[in-house]
């Protein structure tokens, strides 16, 4: 029976059976999804995930269920296929943040208030259990991508220095980073975040595509907020949004500071390295168009004084996004097998 087949039983044993399914736009991952439409107008959206393709649905609904339990808004689960990797969940609607602010501009900082806000209240929770660590290995690891596919696939040879920079970066995430203690959510932007205005406080925010979430830092989803892959945040109001997370928080103001820039670097690093893997291993070029305002704000980060050794090692090591860089990356769209 193919994965269609599949899909199809799924949604004949739920109360959706007699609803028109509409494709949805994907992401990044393998995941699929499909919007069902009832002849009353209630919708539900299908996730379509692939368990022969490294998808696994279970993570989805222990942090949909946590993030529920702690009044923030999750999709309700509504119908369920584990093994064959097929949910039926509420649909929260398409009012992503990034559409909203194009359309209504003056929300830009209420809508980035209330991100923050439902932040500190994710991580006021008690963290489920069995969720992995970003600990300071696993990201120096992560963030080495950026050697083994951005650097390598713009020079058109093996990486270089990648193990120099892992000696020096792991020790310098563990100084700055401490012990792994929140629920990260690990894709924190404006494209994966719902405007709700007719709920209340931070039920405001839906949340979207927090499987991967892990425990770490409390910073590590403000800077995904804040440096946003996808769409320029203007500085003064990043530099708002981390004074008000601070304030809310009740965190040490350098001591912050200082992991929110050390985090920003290991974020951006590991973006450059996905987005080029994203282009020559799985044929998406298009994500070679973001780098640049990915490399801008690792360059921003890594002006800060502490970082001046870091940032000589890796201006030294990583090639800017040039014309030229970018094009060689994209000449080799979906011609580099997965290791």
């Amino acid at each position: 029976m193919d994965r269609t087949a599949r899909k199809l039983r799924f949604v004949a044993g739920t109360d959706w059976a007699d609803a028109r399914i509409v494709p949805l736009a994907g992401d990044a991952s393998m995941r699929k999804y499909d919007r069902l439409h009832k002849a009353d107008g209630r919708t539900a959206v299908l996730m379509d995930a692939p368990p022969d393709k490294g998808e696994d649905v279970r993570p989805f609904l222990v942090i949909a269920r946590y993030l529920l339990g702690l009044g923030l808004s999750a999709p309700q689960i509504l119908a369920t296929d584990e093994a064959e990797g097929f949910l039926l969940i509420e649909d929260l609607g398409d009012a992503l943040f990034a559409r909203v602010v194009i359309e209504r501009p003056a929300l830009e900082s209420t809508l980035y208030q209330a991100a923050g806000d439902a932040l500190v209240t994710l991580h006021a929770g008690t963290p489920p259990e069995g969720l992995a660590t970003y600990d300071p290995a696993t990201m120096t690891r992560l963030s080495a991508l950026s050697y083994s596919w951005y650097q390598s696939g713009a020079r058109g040879t093996d990486p270089t220095g990648m193990e120099d920079f892992a000696k020096a970066f792991e020790p310098l995430l563990g100084q700055t980073t401490g012990t792994p203690d929140v629920v990260i959510l690990r894709d924190y932007h404006a494209e994966n975040l719902l405007w709700l205005p007719e709920r209340d406080g931070v039920a405001r925010v839906g949340q979207l595509d927090f499987q991967d979430a892990m425990l770490g830092h409390r910073a590590y989803d403000l800077v995904s907020l804040l440096q946003d892959a996808r769409r320029d945040v203007p500085p003064a109001l990043e530099e708002k949004m981390i004074a008000r997370f601070i304030a809310s928080s009740h965190a040490d103001p350098d001591t912050f500071r200082r992991a929110y820039d050390v985090l920003s670097v290991q974020r951006n690093l590991r973006i450059l390295g996905v987005f080029a893997r994203l282009c020559m291993a799985y044929g998406r070029p298009h994500y070679v168009d973001l780098i640049p305002r990915v490399w801008a704000y690792l360059l921003r980060s890594l002006d800060r004084p502490a970082l001046s050794d870091l940032r000589a090692r890796l201006l030294h090591d990583l090639p800017a996004p040039t014309p030229e860089t970018l094009d060689k990356l994209k000449e080799q769209c979906a011609t580099r097998p997965l290791p």
